[in-house]
């Protein structure tokens, strides 16, 4: 911890404590993808959401394709299909995980800010 952590959970009392401990429980990561389905780009994220599992069925449909392919032309289309949607999936799946890492940033800027509201209550 630093000096201003230090300082900081100093000016705190144990209602403040207990109240930022009850902010850090049940934050795992479905928690976390429940959260980005609020708020103003929630309608965004249930959009990326379901277009990641229709990425993925295809992905196993191109996959088993791949292998039950019977001529080097079919292989070839679908190993193609297999890598296309492959990365596709990849990117779909960044912006998701970016918009929750986005949620979590800005509800830790939040508790900062409502402990620096509760130090300038006091001083």
């Amino acid at each position: 911890m630093t000096e201003f952590d230090d300082k900081l959970r100093a000016a705190l009392d144990a209602d403040d404590e207990a109240f930022l401990q009850e902010l850090d429980e049940g934050r795992g990561m479905f928690a976390q993808i429940g959260d980005t389905f609020a708020g103003p780009l929630g309608g965004w994220a249930k959009l990326i959401f379901f277009v990641a599992l229709v990425l993925g069925i295809g992905l196993l449909y191109a996959v088993w394709q791949l292998f039950t392919a019977d001529t080097d032309r079919e292989l070839f289309i679908w190993v193609t299909a297999t890598l296309a949607l492959l990365m596709a999936q990849g990117f779909v799946k960044q912006w998701f995980f970016e918009r929750m890492n986005l949620m979590t940033i800005l509800r830790e800027l939040k508790r900062i800010e409502l402990r620096v509201a509760r130090i300038e209550e006091r001083g």
